[in-house]
């Protein structure tokens, strides 16, 4: 299986939630600590990452949504 970032986070909370929303649309995903900010008091930088194939329906999902015209 291979996964693929969609979005890294200054902060993992950022990460976590952004998970909650696409494992409510039955996407499976996973969160990764990334840098070193949190050995040096900064806060936890993340990785959000899917499946391959679900690339393109979870950045859909994340995405803002578009203005009406």
């Amino acid at each position: 299986m291979t996964w693929i970032t969609i979005k890294t986070t200054k902060a993992r909370w950022e990460a976590e939630m952004m998970g909650e929303i696409l494992s409510a649309h039955s996407i499976p995903n996973r969160v990764l600590d990334i840098g070193l900010g949190i050995y040096f008091g900064q806060g936890s930088q993340a990785a959000l990452q899917v499946r391959s194939q679900d690339q393109w329906t979870a950045l859909l999902l994340l995405s803002p949504p578009e203005d009406a015209p």
